[in-house]
């Protein structure tokens, strides 16, 4: 089973956001976030739907193992579209423009 709070740090982290940040991209309270890492409690599918919305990823997405499918939103699609039809020196000015960005 996923450690669902574990899996919430880990993309915290990788976008540099603290408790605070994910509160306000996701539309939750700051103290909702705390409590779940302070009490170990699992967020409701309503919360945690919430919260992957302000990732920017699906529930799917979220709970994808390794290499398991996952589905793409509609507004990641649309950027993997954009971006193939970019040639390799602009998707190398995008990628490098999008790391000084974190």
């Amino acid at each position: 089973m996923k450690d669902i709070l574990g899996e919430i740090s880990k993309l915290r982290e990788a976008r540099k956001w603290s408790e605070y940040d994910l509160a306000k991209k996701s539309g939750l309270t700051q103290s909702t976030i705390s409590t779940w890492y302070r009490k170990n409690q699992i967020p409701t599918i309503a919360s945690l739907n919430k919260v992957c919305i302000g990732f920017g990823i699906s529930l799917s997405q979220f709970f994808a193992e390794g290499d398991e499918p996952m589905s793409l939103t509609q507004e990641q699609r649309e950027m993997l579209d954009k971006w193939s039809m970019l040639n390799k020196k602009q998707q190398q000015v995008l990628a490098e423009l999008l790391d000084n960005m974190q």
